[in-house]
């Protein structure tokens, strides 16, 4: 005999696989940076604007893609053609600014994506297992450390997330989540195979966590790491194989006032 508790989870995941299919749909990407992405067909180029639009993701939809289309043109709508054939030089003739990312900021970027792809044919590549820091995080963990020794000012450090440091890192497993989740529903690319779905996590906003607690699955009051977890810890008994999927359901009904 099934006892309350069971009984309760088999109905949040009925109602959250309901919601997740409803919101995963390709209209989600009407106004969303994951459609400037979407444009291109070679993966170096995927990979290079999806890092950057996931990076300035945050504000509303319509500045994100605002400024992501202002990279684009910087990069002259080749992504990875522009980091192989241009240096620090050519660099020097642009300015932007998205919130409190600016020009200094995305000069890093280049000069880091430009040494990664010297090293590495794709930057699931540098997401590779920590020795001592488990799954996702340990991924995270990595990817800044390769990512970061490149010189740069500290500042720009503030915008490559430290789980280490307690953040949710929102931007980067939403980035993980847009490469490595299959591509069937329109939605996310699945251009990435070396990072299996059931370690990801999802991007952790207000919109998600508000409707985690209502739901009952956050108690948690810091959207941080540890809240992550909290929320993964049901998503996992719900889709072990894909817990990101909820992600969809979470944010969907978030913003439909839920």
């Amino acid at each position: 005999m099934e006892n309350s508790s069971d009984i309760e989870l088999e109905s949040l995941k009925l109602f959250l696989d309901e919601q997740a299919e409803k919101f995963e749909q390709a209209e989600f990407l009407i106004n969303d940076p994951l459609g400037i992405v979407k444009r291109f067909c070679i993966q170096q180029d995927q990979e290079i604007i999806g890092f950057l639009a996931a990076t300035i993701a945050w504000g509303n939809r319509k500045s994100i893609v605002a400024s992501a289309e202002r990279i684009l043109a910087i990069m002259e709508h080749k992504p990875y053609e522009f980091l192989l054939n241009t240096d620090e030089k050519h660099w020097q003739h642009f300015n932007f600014v998205h919130r409190t990312f600016n020009t200094d900021d995305l000069r890093f970027f280049f000069k880091a994506l430009k040494n990664c792809y010297s090293e590495f044919g794709s930057l699931q590549d540098l997401f590779q297992p920590h020795p001592n820091i488990q799954g996702v995080k340990g991924r995270i963990v990595h990817f800044r450390a390769v990512f970061c020794a490149t010189e740069h000012l500290a500042r720009s450090e503030k915008h490559i997330s430290n789980p280490m440091n307690g953040s949710s890192s929102k931007r980067l497993n939403m980035f993980l989540r847009w490469m490595t989740r299959p591509a069937n529903k329109g939605v996310d690319l699945g251009i990435w195979d070396k990072i299996p779905l059931s370690e990801l996590r999802i991007p952790l906003d207000v919109h998600t966590a508000r409707v985690a607690r209502k739901l009952g699955i956050l108690t948690r009051k810091q959207n941080d790491w540890q809240a992550l977890e909290e929320i993964h810890c049901t998503l996992d008994k719900l889709d072990p194989a894909d817990p990101a999927k909820y992600d969809f359901a979470l944010f969907g009904l978030g913003v439909s006032g839920f």
